[in-house]
């Protein structure tokens, strides 16, 4: 299998081109190797699928800020390359559904004279967004979640078609069957042909001779679904995970839309969320930061492990526990985060009469006094934490 070509590449435009450049240059690819212009090339149908899949994800803010961030490996859904719509997985018709309207008709070469053979819609439907709030803990496994989806779904009447039992579909009169409507035009340069989508049977090339009492037609009707979403380990705030052909129900037996699922994280009491880092913050006696010994810190999957204090451990000190963090999406980049344990020694705001003699009694040691070289430290320690 070939290797992915960046999708920028592909288009043959710059990482900050416009949506109205992006578009312009798929639109001047996808005519190039327009199947109609090149009948049974399968580099050029090959070529024109790559355009598709590259425009279908940098035409797309959402999808473009992923890419952009996470390459092919953003977060994925059921399906699909990093939670995005690859249209390796499309068939032509779904590409012409999906952006027919970039070349001027349903995928023919409307505006451009001429025009081979049109394939007539097929409908898609549309597709839905869900948010989901999850807690740290389910982060760092993955989790399954499912949602009572309020969307379009098929007419079990007429079982998608649109039609009365026995009625079926005939070729639509105004189109003959094409889907669409051919106007010719004079001007400077000669006659012109324009194509459009036909404005009696919406593309689809045929007409329903007696609709659905149900769905009106359509072929869908209002319903709810109970939908399973496998959620990746190491999502993050903002991320959406798509998940392929669970949206709203396409007219006619269409493709079906996708589900778009928005990550929320809620706060952790715990831990603080670096990237996929831990950080945990240890609060020491004085004592034990003096004289050192072992303390147990809790992790992720809920175990705790002993760490060791070694004697005279300044507070801002930082321990790490590699591969102790969080997983990176779908294992991009470095694999598992680390865990850091940074370091504070805790001052009681009351003491006991004992406790403040023997405080009194060392505050008179020398040893208790930090020299220059230790403040300093302190203090970068301070600045670059605030940094």
């Amino acid at each position: 299998m070939a290797e992915k070509r960046d999708y920028y590449e592909v288009l043959g435009v710059d990482k900050n081109a416009s949506e109205d450049e992006i578009k312009k240059a798929y639109r001047k690819i996808a005519i190039k190797y327009h199947p109609d212009r090149n009948p049974d090339n399968k580099e050029a149908e090959a070529k024109f699928k790559e355009a598709a899949e590259a425009y279908d994800v940098l035409h797309d803010p959402q999808k473009r800020q992923q890419y952009d961030q996470f390459g092919f490996n953003g977060p994925a859904g059921a399906g699909g390359f990093g939670g995005f719509s690859s249209a390796g997985g499309f068939s032509m018709d779904d590409i012409f559904s999906m952006f027919g309207d970039v070349f001027g008709g349903r995928g023919g070469f409307g505006g451009f004279g001429g025009g081979g053979q049109h394939r007539p819609t097929q409908h898609r439907g549309s597709d839905l967004r869900l948010k989901v709030r999850l807690s740290l803990n389910e982060i760092s496994t993955g989790v399954t979640k499912k949602f009572k989806v309020k969307k379009d779904i098929q007419c079990s009447h007429c079982h998608g078609s649109g039609a009365e039992a026995g009625s079926g579909t005939e070729t639509c009169p105004t189109c003959h069957g094409s889907g669409v409507v051919t106007r010719t035009t004079q001007s400077l340069f000669g006659m012109m042909q324009t194509q459009s989508v036909c404005p009696t049977c919406g593309g689809e090339g045929k007409v329903i001779k007696n609709k659905c009492h149900e769905c009106g037609g359509s072929g869908v009707v209002k319903g709810e679904e109970v939908v399973e979403i496998n959620i990746p380990a190491g999502v993050e705030e903002g991320m959406v995970v798509n998940v392929p052909g669970k949206g709203n129900a396409g007219k006619h037996n269409g493709i079906p839309g996708n589900i778009q699922v928005y990550i929320e994280e809620e706060p952790n009491d715990t831990f603080v969320r670096d990237g996929n880092n831990l950080i945990y913050n240890l609060l020491l006696s004085f004592p034990t930061a003096a004289l050192g010994g072992n303390v147990e810190i809790p992790t992720i999957d809920g175990h705790k492990v002993r760490i060791k204090i070694e004697p005279g451990t300044q507070p801002g000190k930082t321990l790490r526990l590699r591969g102790k963090g969080l997983p990176a999406v779908q294992g991009y980049g470095r694999g598992m985060g680390d865990l850091v344990v940074n370091i504070s020694i805790y001052v009681p705001k009351t003491l006991s009469k004992d406790e403040k003699q023997a405080l009194e009694k060392m505050q008179k040691s020398d040893n208790f006094e930090g020299d220059v070289s230790t403040k300093q430290t302190i203090f970068q320690k301070f600045k670059n934490y605030f940094n």
